[in-house]
């Protein structure tokens, strides 16, 4: 039981890891990203071809991939998702549907449906672990998984809460008209966090690749998952996902220790538990936003005070 527990616990890493730039970009752009797992998919395949094609580490490709897909983030934001949400809160939603179907078919063209991994290029770090008393084992490139979860959301909250474009992206997740008043440029920091975003969409993508096999059509099943964790931590909440993540992983270990099929079932049972409690017991919502600890527009100042 042990040992299903700490494999849950590290499932959980990974769950947060996917699931933190969605909850990130519905918290600042109030978009639910349908194209998140089609994108991370993407920079999986990206990674991919660096590694096969032209011998590149993908530790070192990341390097290259990440700048590539903050610049994504940018562009979408600024030329299809904004433009988008002048039509209302559905019309993003469709739109990054109808994104994912066009990354998904571009894959499945490009690549075919042979499925890919990029665990032959890192070597041993595949399949390594460490084996802790009780001849209990722990995968190296879980823990890798888990520590990046932990660098990646307390990194987000280090910066939102210590830098001024930080406390700029907070502001506008706030209250963009009023933080328009105190100089703050809207656009530019919903373009920052949709680039910041995507930067953690492709750190996703590399875990991916190196923990499993992915296909063109793999972005469906990341995307619930992320989701998933997303809404039992809070989607608002950094740290929420984490713990959104470990709970998802635990109740997956578990449902798989009890029957065979019960990996995602327990998953989805938990799920389903915590958004009905959410919806009927508890009253509280869904998914949030990153917010301050004061209302109206001194705080908005106190958020941006040594923005320049």
């Amino acid at each position: 039981m042990i040992d299903t527990l700490i494999q849950g616990i590290l499932l959980g890493g990974y769950y947060a890891v996917i699931a933190c730039g969605l909850s990130f970009m519905f918290s600042v752009m109030r978009i639910i990203n349908l194209a998140h797992g089609s994108l991370a998919v993407a920079a999986a395949y990206g990674l991919w071809l660096l590694a096969s094609r032209f011998g590149i580490s993908p530790f070192a490709g990341l390097l290259i991939v990440l700048p590539a897909m903050a610049a994504i983030g940018w562009l979408l934001q600024r030329y299809l998702l904004e433009r988008s949400a002048r039509g209302g809160a559905l019309l993003p939603i469709l739109t990054t549907f109808g994104l994912a179907i066009v990354i998904d078919n571009l894959m499945f063209e490009q690549f075919g449906a042979d499925t890919r991994s990029l665990a032959p290029f890192i070597g041993s770090l595949s399949y390594d672990s460490w084996e802790l008393p009780g001849g209990i084992y722990v995968g190296k490139l879980a823990v890798m998984t888990m520590a990046t979860a932990i660098a990646l959301l307390g990194g987000l909250q280090l910066f939102l809460s210590r830098f001024a474009l930080g406390r700029a992206i907070r502001a506008t997740a706030e209250d963009p008209d009023t933080a328009g008043l105190v100089g703050i440029d809207a656009r530019k920091a919903n373009a920052l966090a949709a680039a910041i975003a995507m930067v953690t969409v492709g750190i996703a993508g590399a875990f991916l690749a190196m923990r499993a096999t992915f296909d063109p059509y793999s972005g469906g099943p990341q995307l619930l998952f992320a989701f998933e964790a997303a809404v039992i931590g809070g989607a608002g909440s950094l740290w929420g996902t984490l713990i959104g993540g470990i709970v998802l992983g635990l109740a997956q270990s578990l449902g798989a220790k009890v029957h065979p099929q019960g990996f995602l079932i327990g998953g989805h049972v938990v799920f389903l538990a915590v958004l009905f409690a959410r919806l009927f017991l508890v009253g509280t919502p869904i998914i949030g936003r990153i917010g301050f600890t004061k209302t109206g527009f001194a705080k908005i100042r106190a958020a941006i005070r040594s923005t320049p």
